[in-house]
């Protein structure tokens, strides 16, 4: 009896054990089927997903590049701002006290000059801006070239300037109104040099007609920038002029 229990037993595991065995299968099979096709619609998000991701990140990348030329005009205009700030607000201290080794002079009549270039060249500058928008390119290259010549004609007015004040024999040792003359201008002059070097730059990229709409935006964006540079250093200059002249 024991023996025939056994063999019952053992024939009833075994379609247990088969049941078992399909329904695992089974399972198996249809979690396998909902991770093809979880993993089809993962496919079509992913794939939804690098559609639209490269398209954002280029247009990420489109906003940097074009704001790029702005936050570096900024940085700058700050650090002038700040440069000049110490210098006038030391002038004005010492203009105030009247020291006794304080002896102005009379501007040489260079400085009108001067004064009558860089104004003429934020004219020029703002002619060329305003015709990088319009996607004139002659016109631009040839206001661009102007502005370029008159920032020379500047330098070489400051140049002219100091010449004439050391035949005064007029020097920066001995007397605080002419080494501020000569510091002051100084400064100017080295601060107009860099914007002509990002002129020449914004030339050599405007000599030839843009590729694209993106490369006609980046000008127009490179150029207004520059143009603020620009533009504060005749802001600049009529400061100074007017504190050398007429505040002494």
């Amino acid at each position: 009896m024991q023996i025939g229990t056994a063999d019952i037993d053992i024939e009833d595991a075994k379609p247990r054990r088969n049941r078992l065995s399909r329904s695992s299968t089974t399972g198996q099979g249809s979690s396998g089927r909902g991770k093809d096709g979880g993993g089809g619609n993962d496919g079509g998000d992913s794939a939804g997903g690098g559609s639209n991701g490269p398209r954002h990140e280029e247009t990420a990348y489109d906003d940097i590049n074009r704001d790029k030329s702005r936050v570096i005009s900024w940085f700058l205009l700050l650090v002038v701002l700040m440069t000049f700030g110490g210098l006038i607000g030391a002038y004005v201290v010492i203009a105030t006290n009247r020291a006794i080794e304080w002896q102005p002079f009379s501007l040489p009549f260079q400085i009108w000059i001067s004064t009558l270039v860089i104004l003429v060249s934020s004219v020029t500058y703002e002619l060329f801006r305003r015709s990088v928008e319009n996607r004139d390119l002659m016109l631009s290259r040839r206001y661009l070239v102007a502005t370029a010549a008159l920032g020379g004609v500047f330098i070489a007015s400051q140049l002219i300037a100091w010449i004439e004040l050391v035949n005064r024999g007029l020097y920066m040792r001995g007397n605080p109104y002419a080494g501020f003359f000569y510091i002051l201008t100084a400064a100017h002059a080295i601060h107009v040099m860099g914007g002509m070097v990002a002129l020449g730059a914004l030339l050599r990229r405007s000599w030839y007609p843009a590729v694209n709409e993106t490369e006609s935006v980046y000008r127009a964006n490179v150029a207004r920038a520059v143009g603020w540079y620009w533009h504060l250093m005749g802001g600049l200059w009529i400061v100074l002029f007017l504190l050398l002249g007429f505040w002494k």
